[in-house]
């Protein structure tokens, strides 16, 4: 009897050191195998941004083109406005010279894919090469990539959002006025709708590659600066974000983003972005 109370407390002591030890070292193995955080969606997409002051971003889209983009960029800098471009890849190895000027004057540029598909309906490796040659593009003409990425039409796949910001780094601007300026409404419609919809923090869309618009820009930003707006690049806009009154959590102005219908490139008249 004795042995075995001998050998009972033994092995009661074995399994106790033996639980210590493990409860020791757990949170070490716990914390080698924490992943990083993920993105989410809300912090790497956005449509507006909630600001403090009034502060606004304007993007075109599409571009460079080889007469349009120069009229647009002598204009912007008569009025001391840095823009934001969200260039097509084929039209940017066409004009780089336009790209870099755009760039040495203080515009940002993003990408807007090499020949603007639908990126929602496409391949994993078939979006990757329309990212990559674009971001090269870009590259090669101003020496700096870019950090932002405009989906055509703004249509994108949530996965696809979280992806392309781990494997590209960009963030997901989409935009909160729209003229609808490629259905070549005239400049009067371009402006009045811009005025209309444009609040502090918006991110306006509008195009580079039709007349109309260009036609539209000189009293169109006439009347925003009457109106008291700032212009920032959208990378500067999202530095300058603010928590949005808890009062109003869905507010317009609202950091986070959701996609909406956006534009297409050509020359006929298609859904924007």
């Amino acid at each position: 009897m004795f042995i075995f109370r001998f050998y009972f407390i033994c092995f009661a002591g074995f399994i106790a050191t033996l639980a210590f030890a493990t409860g020791k070292e757990s949170p070490t193995q716990s914390s080698e195998k924490r992943e990083p955080p993920v993105a989410t969606e809300d912090s790497i997409t956005f449509s507006s941004v909630h600001v403090d002051e009034p502060y606004i971003a304007l993007t075109f889209d599409d571009g460079p083109s080889a007469t349009l983009t120069p009229k647009l960029l002598d204009l912007l800098a008569a009025h001391h406005i840095k823009a934001t471009f969200f260039v097509i890849g084929e039209n940017v190895a066409e004009h780089p010279e336009i790209v870099a000027r755009a760039a040495r004057e203080g515009h940002e540029i993003g990408n807007h894919s090499w020949s603007h598909p639908n990126l929602a309906k496409m391949s994993d490796d078939n979006v990757r090469s329309q990212l990559r040659r674009t971001d090269d593009a870009i590259r090669g003409a101003t020496g700096n990539r870019p950090t932002l990425l405009r989906p055509p039409y703004g249509s994108i796949t949530a996965r696809e959002k979280r992806w392309i910001h781990d494997e590209f780094g960009y963030r997901i601007i989409l935009w909160d006025v729209d003229p609808y300026d490629w259905k070549r409404p005239g400049p009067a419609v371009v402006r009045n709708r811009i005025l209309k919809e444009t609040h502090r923090g918006s991110i306006v869309l509008s195009h580079d590659i039709h007349p109309g618009t260009i036609e539209a820009m000189p009293s169109t930003l006439d009347a925003l600066e009457a109106k008291g707006f700032k212009f920032v690049t959208v990378s500067e806009l999202l530095r300058m974000a603010t928590p949005p009154p808890s009062r109003a959590p869905h507010s317009a102005e609202s950091i986070s983003a959701s996609a909406t219908p956006s534009p297409a490139p050509s020359q006929q008249p298609s859904p924007s972005g």
